[in-house]
Formats: C-alpha cells, structure tokens, sequence
C-alpha cells in the first residue's frame, strides 16, 4: 500500500492530484472498519462499569414507508479520544416498539458498535408499518439508552393530506445558545431538515458565549470530539430523540468555503486536504442518523437522497460541496462575468444532476423540494450601478443554475420548491431562469432560513433592507433574526412560518413568528400571509 508521501510524490509527477489513484487507495483503508464489522469478534467487551455510554442521546433518520435508521453513539467521556471506550467491539441491544412503554415491540435485534466507527451504532429498523409514530431505545451491558420517539413516511402515492416539518442550518456551538431547537419541540414535527454547518472546524476562541474544546479540526478524533460537544447540548439532543432528522452538511463539517478537493487556503496539498476530508466525512456519519449505504470510502460520501412522502411531496436532499468546481473569481463577491457562466462550471457535479433530473421527472408528488445549502436566488448586494453578487452561491454557477431551472419550467415540474440554510439569514426569493429579468414569470419559489446560533444577536432588519429589496424585485422577505423555518404541506398549499429567536447571547430568548409566506399549488411564487 502507497505510504502518504508516495501519494503526494505521485501527485507531484502528474502536475497534481491522480485523484483515481488516491481514491482507490483511500477506499481500501476505509473497507476495513466494514471487513472488522462483518467479521464479528468472538468476544465482545462491555462499556467501562458504572459510566453511562448514552451521554449523546439517540437519533433517528432517514425514514422511508417501511424502515427508519435508529442511532447511538457509546461514550462515557465523550469529549476523550475514543470516547472512554475500550478497543474492541461492543454488542448493542435495541428496541422499537408502538408503545413508549415498549409493551407492543414491532423488531429488536442486536448491533456491534465498533472502534473503527468511534462505537456508533446505525441500525435500520425495517419491517414497520408506514405512516406510523414509534419509540425506540438501546441497551448495552447494564446501561439503557433515553428513549426515542420516530416515525414511517405515508407510502409513495398515498393520499396524505398534511404534513409539518422544520428546516434548520448553522448552529455554531460558540456563538450562542440554541433556544430555538426548544421552540422547535413544541411544534409536534413530522421530521427536522438540518442543511449544514452542524458544526464549525474552528479553534477554541476565549470570550466567546460558549468555547470549543480543542484547536482548527484536522484529524479524526478532533471532528469527533466537535461532533459529541454539539451533541452534548441538551437542546439539540432533545430535538434529535423527538422525531427522525434528514441531514445533509455545507462547508463547516469540514473547511471554511471548501470546493470539492480545494480548501479555501492557497498553499494546501490537496493530498492533506482529502486525508483530512476523510477524516471529517467518517466523523459526520458516525455522528448522524444515516443507512450504512452512506458509509465514506476514505474522502468520498454519497449524502444525496430522497424521501417520498405519499402524493403529497418529494423532498430531494443535496449535496453542493463535495462535487463542486472552485468558486469562480477567486470566491470574491463580483459582478456576474464570464466566469459565472462557465459551462464547466458545476454545484452538484453530473452523476447528482442526473440523479436529480431523474427524480424529479419520474415524481408524482404535488411538491418538489430541493433542500440544499447555497442561495439559488441571484441577489445583487450592492445598491447603485455596481453589482456585487456571492461566488459561493448559485450566482457563482449561473450556467448550472439556468439548465435546471430551465428543465423545471420545460419539464412542468409539479410545484418545486427550494430550501435553503448557509447565510445567517432569512429570505424568500421568486426563482427565475435568468433572475435579472424581474417581470419575467416565476418557476419556483426559495425560502433561505437563518441560523439557530452563527452570528450572535442581530438586529431583525437590516438597516439597508430597502435599497436591498428595491435593487432585488425577486426578494420577498429579509431579515436577520437567528430562529428555523416550520413548514405544514397541504395537497392545496405550502406554508412556511419563519420563527425568529429574539436572544441566543443568553438562554431562553423570546421566540416569536416573524412572517408566514404562503405558496397555493399551480402557481409559483410565495405570498405573505
């Protein structure tokens, strides 16, 4: 096996990355912890006695109408490499049941939380009834987990006729305390959407509301102690054990404004680079509720997916980081020039494209639901003649970007509509083919959410919101509140709720709804309601 320097020598002699020859590489080391797994020890070891290896709760995802995954992760000292955990496989009873008192069980089975997946445990608990809640629980030696609550998706092409979900994104630990994930646990959810920046890779920075444990995350073991002091928060593991979460990650999972190989510092070896987005990719799948078929080989994870909910909606989750091409004009905000309209460009490479294309001309639903990370509407930033426009965004990509909402219009997708996280504020956007064309006819509708905690306290309006609304037609609504956005589907209407959290400096902030935009199916564009 080629050592990392040989990689990095092979590299050098080919005037960069061979990226197949590290691939395969990589994927080689990533098969081991699966050959460990299947090769089940004779002997298993038990959690260290009288620690409790439950401290970061339980989670459910990615439902479907007859399964849904159930997760743990084992560590009694969460924070510590390892997690406080012996090395060695560690036999893990589970339970799903109707019942919270577990006295009608529909499956229980047995797992193997192991070392070289950190001791998380991903079980799909299949052979259950669609569109049904249930409560779910794990035991292992003489600990037993919280207990979980879930929930089956309506079967495709069944008649549902409601359906409430919140989407959320950009939860930085050290920026503020997450209230609104308390709000969110009264809203009786059907499923929580998280569209990145679960976590943030920075340093441990003094003064701040709360700190991080640990300098810049580069190994491992760092992304995983950064992933369990997230969810050591009581907040967001309580929002995880209420109803099953659909996750998908942006930039901070991993490095700052990240393109596929390139992180956003000059002078990175790209052979570092991807060693190191092995390391962050292993972590946030032991750390989420995701089927084992989304398991990283070394660098690469499939995270794109979709979720059937009867007739009523195809929710498509995507994934605009790991397939991108650098962000054009050196990720500098810019007019929108020749090189956004690079046709080589691309967000979200061709094999997903495809996929989505696919998907979206084959579905039934009344509602198409793009959930992705980056702002899809083309906002100029700047009042006057001069234009400033992200590179990080759809704008940066606008050929890309033209093609697909070109198939929506052509292809007479039913209805679509975009959710979208990354910018620490809240926006609803009239989507067009060229969005610079404002009295042309809208083909989908965005709603960008804020953030639960990145960016502190801020004032609910900008104070240049006008001169942003009068340069951008296409913008509905613009605030920067901290909070989620809670959506109730309805075969004859989208609703979505925009709940602003007043304070995260300290606990307990007011939460109030700040808007509600109503989109009536058959007729694109959001109205306030």
């Amino acid at each position: 096996m080629l050592s990392r320097e040989e990689l990095r020598r092979a590299a050098r002699d080919c005037g960069g990355v061979d990226r197949r020859l590290f691939l395969a590489v990589a994927a080689g080391l990533a098969a081991l912890p699966k050959r460990d797994r299947a090769a089940r020890a004779d002997t298993t070891a038990a959690p260290p006695r009288g620690d409790d290896p439950f401290l970061l709760g339980v989670a459910s995802g990615d439902p479907s109408a007859g399964s849904v995954v159930l997760w743990t992760r084992l560590a009694p000292r969460p924070l510590e490499p390892g997690g406080g955990m012996p090395p060695a496989p560690v036999e893990v009873v589970w339970e799903i049941a109707e019942d919270e008192q577990f006295a009608r069980i529909a499956a229980r089975g047995h797992a193997l939380a192991t070392p070289q997946l950190g001791h998380s445990v991903h079980v799909v608990a299949a052979g259950l009834a669609p569109d049904r809640w249930y409560f779910y629980r794990f035991r292992a030696g003489d600990a037993e987990s919280p207990v979980g609550r879930t929930r089956t998706l309506p079967r495709r092409g069944d008649a549902t006729q409601r359906f409430r979900f919140a989407f959320a994104s950009c939860q930085h630990y050290e920026a503020g305390h997450y209230t609104a994930y308390a709000h969110m646990a009264q809203q009786d959810l059907d499923l929580v959407v998280h569209l990145g920046d679960y976590i943030y890779e920075g340093p441990g920075q003094p003064g701040k509301i709360r700190q991080h444990v640990g300098g810049e995350l580069r190994t491992l073991d760092d992304y995983r102690a950064r992933h369990a002091q997230y969810r050591l928060d009581p907040l967001l593991q309580g929002m995880h054990g209420l109803c099953p979460w659909a996750v998908t990650w942006d930039d901070h999972e991993l490095d700052n404004n990240y393109a596929a190989a390139t992180s956003e510092e000059q002078g990175v070896d790209p052979v570092d680079f991807l060693i190191r987005r092995a390391n962050a990719y292993q972590a946030y799948y032991e750390a989420m509720p995701l089927r084992p078929r989304s398991l990283p080989q070394g660098p690469d994870m499939r995270l794109y997916r979709r979720f059937s909910i009867g007739r009523l909606a195809e929710l498509c989750v995507l994934d605009t980081r790991q397939y991108r091409s650098d962000q054009p004009n050196d990720d500098r905000k810019s007019p929108l020039n020749q090189a956004c309209w690079d046709p080589r460009a691309s967000l979200l490479g061709r094999a997903q494209r495809g996929w989505l294309q696919r998907t979206l001309t084959t579905s039934p639903a009344t509602w198409n639901v793009l959930a992705q990370q980056v702002m899809m509407g083309v906002v100029d930033r700047k009042s006057g003649p001069p234009e400033e426009f992200s590179m990080d965004q759809w704008s940066g990509y606008l050929h890309e970007r033209r093609a697909l909402l070109d198939f929506l219009a052509t292809r007479r997708v039913a209805n679509p509509v975009v959710l979208t996280g990354d910018i620490h504020s809240n926006w609803v956007n009239d989507l067009r083919s060229d969005d610079r064309k404002f009295d042309a006819p809208a083909i989908a509708t965005e709603f960008v959410g804020t953030s639960i905690s990145s960016g502190g306290n801020a004032a609910p309006v900008p104070p240049e919101v006008e001169k942003l609304l009068a340069e951008n037609p296409q913008v509905r609504f613009h605030t920067q509140q901290r909070g989620y956005v809670a959506c109730e589907l309805t075969p004859g209407e989208w609703r979505s709720d925009y709940v602003a959290v007043e304070e995260v400096a300290r606990p307990g902030g007011k939460v109030a709804t700040a808007a509600t935009f109503v989109v009536e199916a058959g007729r694109p564009g959001a109205e306030r309601a």
